[in-house]
């Protein structure tokens, strides 16, 4: 029930101890800004690795081969491991119930392509049709390689966005004819990536064709899956790194390397490294909310402090209100009130002060790891709580040694 003459009472001492008041608060207020700037830039951070991971599918696995580090079954080292067709193949046929996507990649870092008068420096893959799962590619015009261009070995390529602004001007560079090291391909699509214009400076051809235009035999330079997902993020890492563990041993052991050469075969697993990184993220958050809880307990301390500072002062009218049959409970009320009054008030000019510069320096703090830095309604709602219980301590024991004053002693005391 709403009580006038309690609320006029929190006023009348606020205003008489305006100083005092307004030095607590500001601590309260600063813990809780402190708190909100801190999880903000948490939540830019995971944003930001987020975006990083979108950029390709997250339950990639990604396989190289390098030279050889250490001698085995005879065999010296400084051999070159090169993965062909048939790796790819077996491989297949071994994981098919744990593969999503599939491809095997012959990749240039550097060809020049050309259209009409512009030329330009690309990146030219080839590959299978999955890549374009496995690479999280969306098709901006026309398609992305299919089956019948890898039987047919078919000259066809897909641009990135970025190609097409570069080489084409604004036309639309399906259906056109683009030179590769000056051979003829005929553009079937136009894709876009979420990694942006980096990702998009990429040729897409079939991998045969790769293979025969390239003079690579069977020849590849790497392979990639996407492992089926499980719903439990857990189980999902476990069964890919499961997976992985198991590719690289079986491509050493086809190519006699030593189990514990680690750069002739290297596999890199995804999923096992965001969930290194996503814990990483939530450690980080953990020592936010701790700097954060121990900034805002000071002030707390503050408060309590202020409170039995009050009740000292009012120990008198303390006792003149229990010997006239205040009761225990209206005591404690009263003083703690005062003090979630006071937490609450500083506690949220805090937090709307937090959010504001949020807003207002969130477009000039984005780089590649911090995307959107914000703090959502769910951790709004957490501070909330969060000031509403440390209103709620500060004032409790103030509170307790009121109510325990006896009356006698109170109209005593001077």
């Amino acid at each position: 029930m709403f009580n006038l003459e309690r609320w006029e009472e929190i006023f009348e001492t606020i205003r008489k101890n305006k100083l005092r008041t307004f030095l607590t608060g500001l601590s309260v207020a600063s813990g809780i800004f402190i708190l909100v700037i801190l999880l903000g830039f948490n939540s830019g951070i995971s944003n930001g690795v987020r975006a990083a991971f979108e950029e390709d599918a997250t339950n990639r696995i990604s396989i190289w081969t390098g030279v050889t580090s250490k001698e085995h079954k005879g065999l010296n080292p400084g051999r070159y491991v090169q993965l062909r067709n048939e790796d790819y193949q077996s491989l297949n046929q071994k994981y098919e119930e744990q593969i999503e996507y599939r491809t095997s990649l012959y990749s240039l870092w550097g060809g020049q392509v050309t259209y009409g008068k512009e030329s330009g420096n690309y990146r030219i893959e080839g590959s299978d049709p999955d890549q374009q799962f496995i690479e999280n590619e969306t098709m901006v015009s026309g398609r992305f390689i299919n089956k019948s261009d890898l039987d047919q070995v078919a000259k066809i390529a897909v641009i990135g966005n970025q190609i097409q602004l570069d080489l084409f001007k604004g036309e639309d560079a399906v259906g056109k004819q683009i030179k590769i090291f000056g051979i003829n391909f005929l553009v079937v699509g136009v894709f876009s990536d979420p990694g942006g214009s980096r990702e998009e400076n990429r040729v897409f051809i079939p991998v045969t064709t790769a293979q025969g235009v390239f003079n690579a035999g069977d020849r590849l330079r790497s392979i990639a899956y996407t492992v089926q997902m499980s719903e439990d993020f857990d189980q999902a890492v476990a069964l890919s790194t499961a997976m992985a563990e198991s590719l690289e041993s079986d491509l050493k052991a086809r190519h006699s390397v030593a189990p514990d050469d680690r750069s002739a075969v290297r596999v890199f697993n995804t999923l096992e490294e965001a969930k290194k990184i996503y814990g990483l993220i939530d450690t980080i958050r953990a020592v936010f909310w701790f700097i954060g809880i121990g900034t805002i307990i000071a002030g707390v301390v503050g408060v309590s402090n202020i409170m039995l500072i009050v009740v000292k002062e009012r120990t008198k009218e303390i006792g003149i209100r229990k010997a006239i049959g205040a009761l225990p409970g209206s005591i404690i009320g009263m003083i703690m009130q005062e003090a979630i009054f006071i937490t609450a008030i500083a506690g949220f000019i805090g937090l709307f002060a937090g959010v504001g510069l949020l807003e207002l320096v969130a477009p000039y703090a984005e780089t590649d790891f911090i995307k959107s830095p914000q703090v959502d309604f769910n951790t709004s709602i957490t501070t909330v709580f969060v000031l509403i219980g440390a209103g709620a301590l500060a004032g409790f024991i103030p509170a307790r040694r009121a109510a325990n004053i006896k009356p006698i002693e109170a109209l005593r005391d001077e």
